[in-house]
C-alpha cells in the first residue's frame, strides 16, 4: 500500500479548482443577496454569503474556519479599500429607500458591487491559502493592493454573470 499522496485527477479536483467553483457560485449568491430591496439588509445578506464562501474555501484548502474571525478579517480587508469604493456600495444600498427610482437604481448597482467584492475576497483568500497562509496569518494591509485589483476583475466577472442570467431568462 502506497503512502504517496494521490495527485489531483478529473475524479479528484484540486483545492484550487474547487475554490474557483465555490467563488463563482458564491459570487452569484452574493449578487442575488444584493437584490434584497431593503437598504442595509442587502449588505448584511451579502456579508453572510461572504462568510459562508470563506468557510467553504477554508474547507477546500483544509484550513480551520472560525466565523467570528472571518467576519473580522472581512471587515479589516474592506477597511483597507478607499472610503470612496466602499461608500459606493453603502450609498447604492441606501438609495433603495427612495421609492421606485431608488429601488430600481439600487437594485442595478448593488448586485454588481456585491458580486465584485465577493469574488475579490474569494480570490485573495484562495491565493493566501495556496501560498501556505492560514486564516490566522492573514494580513489585510498586505493584501489590500491585490484585493483592489481583484475587485476590478470581479466587476467584469459580475457583469458577465449578470449577462448570462439575463440571456438565460430569454
Amino acid at each position: 500500500m502506497s503512502t504517496e499522496a494521490t495527485p489531483a485527477t478529473a475524479e479528484t479536483p484540486s483545492a484550487s479548482s474547487n475554490a474557483d467553483a465555490l467563488i463563482r457560485r458564491h459570487t452569484v449568491y452574493s449578487m442575488a443577496a444584493g437584490l434584497v430591496p431593503l437598504p442595509l439588509v442587502d449588505i448584511a445578506a451579502v456579508t453572510g454569503v461572504q462568510v459562508k464562501m470563506l468557510g467553504d474555501v477554508c474547507e477546500a484548502y483544509g484550513q480551520d474556519f472560525d466565523a467570528e474571525r472571518t467576519r473580522s478579517v472581512i471587515a479589516s480587508l474592506l477597511a483597507t479599500v478607499s472610503g470612496i469604493s466602499l461608500g459606493r456600495g453603502v450609498v447604492a444600498s441606501l438609495v433603495k429607500a427612495i421609492p421606485v427610482v431608488g429601488t430600481i437604481g439600487g437594485m442595478a448597482a448593488v448586485p454588481v458591487m456585491a458580486g465584485a467584492t465577493t469574488y475579490a475576497l474569494g480570490r485573495v483568500f484562495a491565493a493566501h491559502f495556496e501560498s501556505g497562509g492560514t486564516l490566522l496569518t492573514f494580513d489585510a494591509a498586505k493584501m489590500k493592493d491585490e484585493f483592489k485589483r481583484q475587485i476590478k476583475v470581479g466587476e467584469g466577472v459580475a457583469e458577465s454573470l449578470k449577462a448570462e442570467v439575463a440571456a438565460a431568462k430569454k
